[in-house]
């Protein structure tokens, strides 16, 4: 018995010993992993304490007489905060305060990037108020920080700064500014930064004129103004092995709808050359941005774009993108463009070859970008072409944004900045006189010089493609060369953006109205109080330019009581904006639950395409997917497939032959929509539900369709027009066009079932002979001539050459002065 109890002991400790043992080396895996800098200083500014900040201690900075870090000043004052905020760590609850210029030195182990944080909070003490104070921080000679502290409140600031350190010592210089004047800190981080953190390769600097390497990066000082875990939740010090924290993404994106995060549960495929988790967390790479298709037309090519601000004056910043292909199930699968600022940073971005062939592999991408007057940096991806139908996509993992600061050696006490001011002078000096010679031999040539055409400059803005008309926008980014055709036409069309920014109150958020694949609309009045829809496309979408191009040609030249006008177009800065009369009432759609000669086929034919005036007349909208339809002697266009989900004709997606029918197709999901008030594609349904257009023309076969109708209109329609709208869905939704009816087929058999539903009641055996008498209006073969409105068919042409058109013809039946 006791020999087994032994026995028994013997096993239970070399089990513990073998958990132990896995412990020991998941415990040193962990550890090896983890980053340990050479260099590691974490001060608690103002106090002879310790304190604790994210499980890191940081030492009090008079824990000993003649502190090791600060230089001897006997005007410094040792601040605390009688009423810190609660939960708060020590380290905002003391603070040092300078009167005067005063120097904290930090010796340097091992050369090479460090990083250096400042913590700041700014609470009021009965001598000080730290709200007020003015200074400058200076490092290793850096002007980093300028009379910024003009604080209002009592939030927390952290300050980071990026730098190489070359010498045995880094030292930090605050200098109060005004009379009298203080300078404070809470707490001050130095430590070592990994060797590869920032390289002097490989980094590409953008601009108006191209993509170009930028060298020698490790010489500059960087701020972190924005880092950003893109796709995923906030990310503490706690989560980072260089303590930093990471912000969500959703608050800049410029249209959320455009994204939809994506998640990874699996650790990501670190490899050599790629990103470490020095570079970004786990987490970062494991969560994701990609393009959201649900809501957009099919094979739509939109961007997904962030939006942050970062101030203006041309500053230029250090761009960091952080990629890990998480969201396709092989390699080589996802190709997709990058840009800034609305210029290309990145063409045709494969990451299965720049992480060698490994699916799921961080890397990161470092660009140089100057700022702008607008004070923000725009990002955005979007799918290349070179991505298949069914692979498009983009995406973006993290994002981090870092300010170059301009590096100012004078500091205070410093002999060798006196040699170095002399310097300065006699450079300016001499390069004043250079600089007029220069002038002077310049003005000359000019006076003899032959004027010469202007070169096409090499950059390609990412942002749309201008209109050229006379000559083009002074304000545009892109070269002058892209017209539309007979560009004189549309000259009377041209909007100032001055007048759009003015009428949409600078594309104030509260007025958006709508969104799509070409961008977001807004409501807005123009000087002479005319309400209009301003619909401004997304930056960088490839979409965007045949859309506008398209929508411009054809609204300009046709008139008609149901088609949106086009008010106007902007193309200034960038920016490719249509204007639109605004309709009161919205979208068909937003209605559902509150009932109250030579074609142009339209192509998106849906209910969020119909808009409503304020008495409720019906306009289509939204021709920047339309073609001209065939000519007398063709039967179709041939084209790539556009259109929506659910509203598509199934003809035209298989041979990808377009027809003046396919918009009979799409209306005939249109008119069920109508009816059940709901969705042409649901996919939350059951599966046998998903598509509209299957789902009620099988209750439709089966003479059941009032099973399936909205529930607010049970009871209220006649049996006999019920039947009749039916039959006529029923027939827009025909497999093939041929056996589809022209719209001036449709509109007259919309108009009988409306009569039926408004005649009085009448004998059963009566209602039975007028549906049978019904089925001979549904035939496709009616012409035009036959149609009940062919009397009031007229064309006239307005002062401005438009043709005025006034019909039932519409959609594929639209007409322009060039006939049929």
């Amino acid at each position: 018995m006791e020999k087994k109890k032994k026995k028994k002991k013997i096993i239970m400790n070399l089990h513990s010993l073998s958990l132990l043992s896995t412990f020991s080396l998941l415990l040193n895996s962990i550890v090896e992993a983890s980053f340990t800098p050479s260099d590691n200083y974490l001060l608690n500014c103002g106090s002879p304490s310790n304190a604790t900040l994210f499980n890191r201690v940081f030492l009090g900075d008079s824990s000993k007489p003649g502190s090791a870090f600060l230089s001897s000043d006997p005007s410094s004052v040792q601040l605390k905060n009688r009423n810190p905020p609660p939960n708060s760590s020590a380290l905002y609850s003391t603070a040092r305060v300078f009167k005067t210029a005063s120097l904290y030195t930090f010796r340097i182990r091992k050369n090479g990037t460090h990083i250096v944080r400042f913590h700041f909070s700014p609470f009021v003490a009965p001598d000080f108020s730290l709200k007020s104070a003015n200074f400058t921080v200076s490092v290793d000679g850096n002007l980093v920080l300028r009379n910024v502290f003009n604080v209002r409140d009592s939030d927390i600031l952290v300050r980071e700064y990026i730098l190489k350190v070359n010498k045995d010592k880094l030292e930090i210089l605050f200098t109060p500014v005004g009379d009298p004047g203080f300078a404070y800190v809470n707490g001050i981080e130095v430590f070592s930064a990994p060797d590869d953190f920032i390289v002097d390769y490989g980094a590409k600097f953008v601009s108006s004129e191209g993509v170009e390497e930028h060298k020698n990066l490790s010489s500059q000082v960087f701020e972190t103004v924005h880092r950003i875990n893109v796709g995923g939740s906030k990310l503490t010090p706690f989560n980072d092995t260089l303590w930093r924290t990471w912000l969500p993404d959703k608050e800049y994106l410029v249209l959320e709808s455009s994204a939809k995060p994506a998640i990874s549960t699996d650790i990501p495929n670190y490899q050599e050359g790629g990103a470490s988790r020095e570079i970004a967390p786990d987490n970062v790479y494991m969560t994701a941005q990609e393009m959201n298709k649900t809501n957009f037309i099919l094979d739509a090519r939109f961007n997904v774009t962030w939006k942050f601000p970062v101030g203006s004056g041309g500053v230029r910043h250090l761009v960091r993108l952080h990629f890990c292909d998480i969201v396709s199930p092989g390699l080589n699968l996802l190709y997709f463009n990058v840009y800034i600022n609305s210029y290309y940073a990145y063409r045709d971005l494969d990451l299965s070859v720049l992480t060698v062939h490994v699916l799921a592999s961080p890397i990161y991408i470092d660009f140089i970008v100057d700022s702008d007057d607008s004070g923000f940096m725009q990002i955005s991806v979007g799918p290349s072409d070179l991505s298949p139908p069914s692979r498009i996509n983009a995406i973006l993992n993290g994002a981090e944004i870092m300010r170059m600061v301009n590096v100012d050696g004078s500091r205070p006490g410093d002999g060798g900045d006196n040699k170095k001011t002399v310097w300065i002078l006699v450079g300016s000096i001499v390069g004043g006189v250079v600089l007029l010679c220069l002038a002077v031999i310049g003005i000359l040539c000019c006076l003899r010089r032959k004027k010469r055409k202007p070169k096409r400059r090499p950059a390609e803005s990412v942002g749309w493609t201008p209109l050229r008309v006379f000559g083009g926008s002074s304000l545009s980014r892109m070269s002058e060369r892209t017209t539309l055709a007979s560009p004189n036409g549309y000259l009377g069309l041209r909007i100032p953006f001055a007048d759009i920014l003015l009428a949409t109150n600078n594309f104030d958020k509260s007025r958006i109205i709508g969104s799509g694949g070409f961008g977001i609309v807004y409501k807005g009045a123009l000087r002479d109080n005319t309400k209009v829809a301003v619909k401004r496309g997304m930056p960088g979408s490839r979409q965007g330019l045949p859309e506008f191009q398209a929508e411009i040609t054809v609204l300009s030249k046709i008139r008609h009581l149901h088609l949106v006008s086009l008010v106007g177009y902007c193309e200034e800065q960038a920016e490719m904006i249509l204007v639109y009369e605004y309709m009161e009432k919205g979208t068909l759609r937003n209605h559902f639950k509150r009932r109250s000669a030579q074609g142009i086929i339209h192509r998106d034919i849906k209910s969020t395409n119909i808009l409503l005036d304020e008495t409720y007349v019906a306009k289509v909208a939204d021709f920047g997917l339309s073609r001209s339809g065939p000519c007398l002697n063709e039967t179709h266009v041939s084209t790539g497939v556009k259109g929506s989900f659910g509203y598509l004709d199934p003809e035209y997606f298989r041979r990808q032959q377009l027809t003046d029918k396919s918009d009979v197709y799409s209306f005939g999901v249109v008119l069920l929509e109508v009816l059940c008030a709901r969705p042409a594609v649901d996919p939350l349904l059951a599966r046998e539900q998903v598509n509209l257009a299957e789902w009620a023309l099988q209750w439709q076969k089966k003479g059941m369709l009032e099973r399936i109708i909205d529930r607010r209109l049970v009871g209220q329609i006649k049996p006999s027009s019920l039947k009749k709208f039916g039959e006529t869905a029923e027939k827009c939704l025909a497999e093939y066009g041929v056996d589809r009816p022209t719209m001036g087929d449709v509109l007259w058999n919309l108009e009988h079932a409306l009569q039926l539903q408004e005649a009085e009641p009448r004998s059963r055996e009566r209602e039975e002979d007028a549906n049978a008498d019904s089925h001979e209006l549904l035939p496709s073969t009616r012409t035009d001539h036959e149609s009940p409105h062919s009397n009031t068919r007229t064309e006239e042409t307005n002062g401005n050459g438009s043709l005025e058109i006034n019909s039932s013809q519409v959609f594929s039946q639209l007409l322009t002065n060039d006939g049929r």
